[in-house]
């Protein structure tokens, strides 16, 4: 059965992305992924170009192949910013406690938590040299005002209000009030390499 998705275009370019980008790190050739996962190279070729549909069964043997969960090859990789303002949640309740769903991020690796603390600078503060390829940032404002984010698309955060971003690339944390308070956590997925044939 087809991938169900409301943008299947977008789905497929999705797909075509991952299967390319996880192909590559494994110095996988086009056709030793063919090989690993019983599928034809042209069928591999039409995925990789986003024109193929594939079923779940085939992102299944593609996942086996590449030695990836499946649901990474349905996962966008820290590429966009996503913002979620303090009027736009859910809650959601159970028994005498509720939630509020920020984000979903799939995968496993390095997850670090902690409470950011920023004062108003005088000048402006040096940017944030990029981290390891694949970390991203998930910031949640608990009081105060601060602009925080990649240098070229950052966004200003006020109490309640929830982002996720790339943090490979340069990024900034300032303080817009005079204190701001967020609870910040850092993800890194870390995925095995395996060996295999040289890049086609």
């Amino acid at each position: 059965m087809p991938v169900k998705s409301d943008g299947l275009t977008h789905e497929n370019e999705l797909v075509a992305r991952n299967v390319r980008r996880f192909r590559l790190e494994r110095a996988m050739s086009l056709g030793e992924l063919a090989r690993r996962s019983g599928l034809s190279k042209q069928t591999l070729s039409k995925i990789e170009q986003g024109t193929g549909n594939p079923t779940v069964e085939t992102l299944s043997l593609l996942g086996a192949a590449l030695d990836v969960p499946t649901r990474r090859l349905l996962t966008e990789w820290g590429t966009p910013v996503h913002v979620q303002r303090h009027d736009e949640g859910e809650w959601s309740r159970a028994g005498n406690w509720s939630q509020r769903l920020l984000d979903e991020v799939y995968g496993s690796g390095y997850v670090r938590t902690l409470v950011l603390r920023l004062d108003r600078a005088a000048g402006r503060p040096e940017p944030i040299a990029p981290h390891a390829p694949g970390t991203l940032h998930h910031v949640y404002v608990i009081t105060g005002r601060l602009r925080t984010g990649p240098l070229t698309e950052p966004v200003d955060l006020a109490a309640g209000d929830f982002a996720r971003f790339p943090g490979d690339i340069p990024h900034q944390h300032i303080c817009l009030s005079e204190r701001a308070v967020a609870h910040m956590v850092t993800t890194l997925p870390q995925v095995r390499q395996v060996s295999s044939t040289a890049v086609r």
